[in-house]
Formats: C-alpha cells, structure tokens, sequence
C-alpha cells in the first residue's frame, strides 16, 4: 500500500470530496485506512458500568483508493512511485520525483 501513517492526504471521491487530512491508522489486509475526521459516524452506544451511553460520533475507516497522498515539497495530490536507491526503496512524487 503505497499511504502510510501520518501521510496528508485528499479525498477524491464520496461526501468529503476535496478534504485534506492526516491518516491515523492504516488496515493493510483490508485495503482501508482512517482519516482525521472523514467519514464521521454516530454510533448509539448502551450504558455500562463504565460510560452513560448514548449518541457517540467515531471515524470509520474509507477505501485507500478514495484518496491521495499530498506531496510536502509541490503540495499537490500525487500518485506515488518507488525508487531505488543504495538498495533501500522510498517513495516518490511522480510529478517532482522528490521522495515523499
């Protein structure tokens, strides 16, 4: 998965279309990841010993492919490539080949 932790990002498609925001987390094996909020739900929780209950707004996680990683150096949304070097591998702007 070519978005990490911490990475800004667009969203490209869905209700917040055009929102820039940081990734939380990322879940590889599902090709999801959580984003500061995007994708606020209400969840309506039963009280415990623990809480009250009741309405709770929480982030759910989008599809990776809804968004794009913003380059830190052209600060444009950019697809991301890989290069090579010393034999470690970074990640690269495709439009200013600046390791992201």
């Amino acid at each position: 998965m070519k978005i990490h932790k911490g990475d800004k990002v667009k969203i490209i498609s869905g209700k917040q279309k055009g929102t820039q925001s940081v990734v939380q987390k990322v879940f590889k094996d599902k090709n999801k990841i959580l984003v500061e909020n995007v994708n606020i739900v209400t969840k309506h929780t039963k009280p415990t010993a623990n809480n009250a209950g009741g309405i709770v707004k929480i982030n759910r996680p989008i599809n990776a492919t809804n968004a794009m990683v913003i380059c830190p150096k052209c600060s444009k949304s950019v697809r991301v490539g890989y290069k090579l070097v010393d034999g470690k591998k970074f990640r690269v702007c495709k439009k200013c080949n600046e390791v992201i």
